[in-house]
């Protein structure tokens, strides 16, 4: 692998952004929320210097493209040399819901009742080659995003199915053009892998950006050894004043958990930003007492079992509803969040936004009934209803522990309590894809996990193959798309709010289609003198290290 260097009313941040809250994803009336473990530290002013050192749980990543890969270790790599357009206020990633100008100069109104977005972007603003950045970049970027050329991959090509046409109107403005109007737009802008490219570039090889790094961002490309580390020093040129506080940084990589937790623990490396389980937590917090601090949150990324109902059996929504009664969610999450990455009970929808389920709501869905005795023996009737008492099937699981090896072994028992005979069938990730995309399996255990919290788009996972290419129940339900497509044009949000629930009882409960367990928990910790990085509910929001700095 070969690299070259090559208006709106509010508060204002640390980069003189008016901050835009996106109505429908103000946190409020969460089951389990965010929260930071330790005393909140007073604001302390940032050291300019030195150079971060971090850990990458992988061997490399698949490519450098953003707009192509789905991988944390794209982003842990080569965010911080890239801009974006809009994205999560980085001083409170943890809301979810606040969105920040990165290249434009302010956070549009949008007009045509709710269909134009147009962004002034930033004068001067420069590639790292010098060379300067203009609204055909973005526009271009943006393109190979929404609609790429043949043969070129787009990982999030579905998230803009809302988006008519992207321009460039002038060298400073760029207008995005939607079919109909759309809550799930603006979330879906701040997406963290939507980094912009140089047009030039694109217009003659579209996949260069999978090899090589070229971008606008904090941080200049110095080298890349595979396997080993990734390296960025310092942009003089940011276009953010005064950042970043850094001089550079080192990505380590180290897939091996025991070998990241050493390097914290010997402080040869400050943080693995992605995650480690409760025992790696509590063994640097013994080890270091207050040089180590641990940030914690609810993730956007949840574990699913999915029957395939081309299975004789699974094809009946009786047995579907009955797996689901089986599991006690309530005592279940309190003993698994002990051992395992997982914490809260909850619904399709991401804990911590408006659109999500209370408990009383959920409490009247299949499988979060707060009497599991109740539960299990509907479980058992709907069974004997269906010919299907003692039924024998195969789980279908990866070969990771955290926490799909935990999970699994639980969901096991869980199902034993109603007199199924499960097995599990645990397979490296590769085979695991195969088997689930060719159907070979009875019933599989997979996740849901998302980047920017955005409900409307995050519960696509649950639609038909037909329309949501990884869903892997082999089943048609035109109800259910119906549904969808009135939650993704409904603009008012207590009408939203409704057919969200419609939709979440459909799926999990009616017809059981496919079968939510647990949100799972991202646990941080990180030597404690790295300061003002904040944890986000996504495990690439909030990367480009710009206003990270280091107290020492």
């Amino acid at each position: 692998m070969s690299i070259r260097t090559s208006g709106r009313s509010g508060s204002t941040n640390r980069f003189g952004q008016v901050k835009f809250i996106q109505p429908v994803l103000l946190a409020a009336g969460v089951i389990a929320g965010i929260g930071l473990t330790g005393s909140a530290a007073a604001e302390e002013t940032p050291k300019p210097g030195g150079t971060l050192t971090y850990l990458i749980a992988a061997d490399a990543p698949p490519s450098f493209d953003a707009h192509r890969e789905l991988t944390f270790a794209t982003v842990y790599s080569a965010a911080p040399f890239y801009s974006v357009l809009v994205r999560v206020d980085p001083n409170n990633p943890a809301s979810a819901a606040e969105f920040v100008c990165d290249l434009c100069t302010e956070m549009p109104i949008p007009t045509d009742d709710g269909k134009t977005y147009t962004f002034k972007l930033r004068d001067g603003v420069k590639f790292h080659d010098g060379s300067p950045l203009t609204a055909d970049d973005v526009a271009a970027s943006w393109n190979k995003i929404i609609d790429p050329p043949e043969g070129v991959t787009s990982a999030r090509q579905s998230q803009y199915m809302m988006v008519d046409k992207v321009e460039a109107h002038d060298p400073l403005t760029v207008v995005f053009r939607l079919k109909f109007p759309t809550s799930a737009f603006l979330p879906a802008l701040a997406d963290p892998f939507t980094w912009i490219y140089k047009k030039e570039i694109l217009d003659k090889d579209p996949r260069w950006h999978e090899r090589n790094i070229l971008g606008s961002g904090p941080f200049k490309f110095v080298g890349y050894e595979v396997g080993s580390a990734i390296k960025g020093v310092r942009n003089p040129d940011y276009y953010h004043p005064g950042l970043p506080y850094l001089d550079g940084f080192i990505g380590l990589y180290a897939p091996k958990q025991a070998v990241r937790v050493d390097a914290i623990r010997s402080d040869r490396a400050a943080i693995d930003f992605r995650n480690l389980p409760p025992a790696a937590r509590d063994e640097l917090v013994d080890a270091l007492g207050d040089k180590i601090t641990v940030q914690q949150s609810d993730l956007n990324c949840g574990n699913i079992f999915t029957p395939n109902q081309k299975r004789k059996l699974f094809d009946d929504a009786r047995v579907r509803r009955a797996l689901t009664l089986a599991v006690d969610r309530w005592s279940g999450a309190t003993a698994l969040a002990k051992i395992a990455v997982v914490h809260t009970v909850g619904g399709i929808v991401f804990p911590g936004s408006p659109l999500a389920a209370s408990k009383e709501e959920l409490e009247r869905i299949a499988g979060f009934w707060p009497d599991i005795a109740k539960s299990r023996a509907e479980a058992k009737r709907l069974l004997k209803e269906a010919g299907a008492e003692g039924l024998a099937f195969e789980l279908l699981n990866r070969d990771l522990d955290q926490p799909f090896k935990y999970v699994g072994t639980w969901l096991v028992d869980q199902w034993s309590k109603i007199g199924l005979n499960v097995t599990q069938r645990i397979v490296p990730v590769g085979p695991w894809f195969d088997a689930m995309r060719n159907g070979n399996f009875d019933v599989t255990l997979e996740g849901n996990c998302q980047s920017v919290v955005n409900p409307v788009l995050d519960v696509q996972k649950y639609l038909p193959r037909s329309i949501f290419t990884e869903n892997y129940g082999n089943f048609e339900d035109q109800h259910e798309i119906d549904l969808y497509q009135q939650m993704l044009h409904e603009t008012d949000t207590a009408k939203q709010r409704q057919l969200v629930r419609d939709f979440e009882k459909y799926v999990l409960d009616d017809q059981a289609h496919e079968l939510f367990v647990l949100w799972q928990h991202r646990i941080v910790p990180h030597r404690s003198y790295v300061k003002d990085w904040k944890i986000s509910p996504s495990f690439y929001v909030n990367q480009d290290l710009s206003t990270v700095w280091l107290d020492r």
